[in-house]
């Protein structure tokens, strides 16, 4: 990431608001989200398959922690870095929310879940990899649902190394297994694939 002065940083972060402010008056659905100094403008186009595995994971989490706040499509920033992000589900402590808050502080979160989209794989797997570690995210798990992956990858142990900060720890899984996400245990024979012909 570039060498940001704070107040470089708030400037994009200012700039970044504004953004998402518009965003939500548009009859389509966009997230705006930073990384490296880069803002971020996604128009979502989400479909049934990805609906439905956060929401099945959703459940799941919730189940096991009915004392957690599981929440879909929220902002999400980082006081710290500045990075801002809109993950497919966060779990933190349901005492840690903040009801009048623009977004949730990254620092309260206990895990991030995307789900990886068909048209947009890059996002989940390489920029959120690398940033969320940054942002205090003790647990990232990435499920992929392409037809040639079907894999959910559990991404932990963040630490800082000769390169920067990172997740030291990586345990990849099938759809089909019960994956173990901290203090989750995730089953997946129900997660649901893109169809062959996507």
């Amino acid at each position: 990431m570039p060498d940001f002065t704070p107040e470089q940083m708030r400037r994009l972060h200012d700039f970044a608001e504004e953004l998402a402010e518009l965003a939500e008056h548009h009859e389509d659905q966009w997230k705006v989200q930073t990384t490296d100094g880069q803002i971020f403008l996604t128009m979502t186009t989400p479909t049934v398959p990805h609906g439905l595995n956060v929401m099945r994971l959703r459940r799941q989490i919730e189940a096991q922690t009915p004392d957690a706040a599981t929440l879909s499509d929220t902002n999400m920033g980082d006081p710290v870095t500045g990075l801002t992000k809109i993950p497919d589900l966060l779990v933190m402590a349901e005492e840690d929310t903040d009801d009048t808050a623009k977004a949730v502080n990254s620092r309260d979160v206990l895990m991030v879940v995307e789900v990886v989209s068909r048209t947009d794989s890059l996002t989940d797997i390489r920029d959120k990899l690398h940033d969320y570690p940054k942002m205090g995210v003790p647990l990232y798990v990435v499920v992929d649902p392409r037809k040639d992956k079907k894999t959910v990858t559990v991404h932990s142990d963040p630490s800082e190394g000769p390169d920067g900060i990172r997740f030291r720890k990586k345990v990849p899984y099938s759809f089909g297994e019960t994956v173990t996400a901290g203090r989750w245990a995730l089953d997946t024979s129900n997660l649901k694939s893109y169809p062959a012909d996507w």
